[in-house]
């Protein structure tokens, strides 16, 4: 047995917690300097598969993120990968606009490395390091116009909801992200599906949470007979749940629930603090 795209975990990790919104009330974002940390574990129907830590610091309109995942299944004798990624940028009153992203992964087998530079809210250049193989007759072609005011996915994931409705609101699932990984280009639907309860299993985080479904749609750069876009792109039942945690306007994905080929996968977040910016990531 083996998992075919280990990629995918990493980036699902990501892009399936960036179904979220826009942003909202980006004026105030970070103005005195603020520090999110975040730690979640991603899970494969009853295998946890490994942990996704998150930096974001914010100082004024500028934003700097990282994060670190490491994943295997069965100690690593089915599946092992590792990735980790970056994203910097600053807001406008449209919302976050990334100036860089980052990404590098590896398997067994495989390793890879990306790279996106934004001009005004535009992909302006992509390096992907190896170099992928051509395929214009069997990948929808991606233009210009597309790749004109879009989000890379760790921009998408957790810098998109900034907003004053209390946690629980289902307004802020009424939303559409456009999303640029470096060779895909789609975008990711939200509709307010229901309210759940956040329970007490993670310090700080209480009361109700907003459950949005998610829809991925498929724009260009994909191939239309590929199973795997053919299998999200058909499902209804992907779902993110967004928390605010008490005092802030940041919405954090709290959980988000994907069928997969392999069963029910989901990403929950098990640690969060919110603080200054001016400390030490790892301290």
């Amino acid at each position: 047995m083996r998992l075919r795209g280990n990629r995918a975990v990493f980036l699902a990790a990501l892009l399936a917690a960036g179904s979220l919104a826009q942003a909202g009330g980006s004026a105030a974002v970070g103005a005195a300097g603020q520090e999110i940390r975040a730690t979640y574990r991603v899970s494969l129907s009853a295998f946890t598969l490994g942990e996704l830590k998150v930096a974001a610091s914010l100082n004024g309109s500028a934003y700097d993120m990282q994060a670190d995942g490491r994943f295997s299944l069965i100690t690593g004798m089915l599946y092992s990968a590792s990735g980790s990624t970056t994203s910097a940028g600053n807001w406008s009153k449209a919302g976050p606009r990334p100036a860089k992203f980052t990404l590098r992964f590896e398997d067994g087998k495989k390793k890879e490395r990306r790279e996106l530079r934004f001009t005004r809210g535009s992909v302006a250049d992509v390096t992907i390091v190896p170099r992928k193989k051509k395929n214009a007759r069997t990948r929808v072609p991606v233009t210009k116009d597309q790749l004109r005011n879009v989000l890379d996915p760790f921009t998408a994931a957790f810098l998109s909801v900034w907003s004053e409705a209390p946690s629980g609101d289902l307004k802020v699932c009424e939303r559409t992200l456009p999303v640029f990984d470096g060779q895909q280009r789609f975008d990711i639907v939200l509709k307010p599906k229901r309210v759940e309860s956040a329970g007490k299993g993670v310090d700080g985080l209480s009361g109700p949470v907003a459950v949005c479904q998610v829809k991925y749609v498929p724009i260009g750069g994909y191939r239309p007979n590929n199973k795997g876009v053919k299998f999200v792109s058909e499902n209804e039942d992907i779902e993110v749940w967004l928390v605010s945690p008490p005092g802030s306007a940041v919405h954090l994905p709290y959980k988000i629930v994907m069928p997969t080929a392999w069963g029910t996968g989901s990403v929950t977040l098990t640690e969060f603090a919110i603080g200054t910016s001016g400390a030490r990531r790892g301290d």
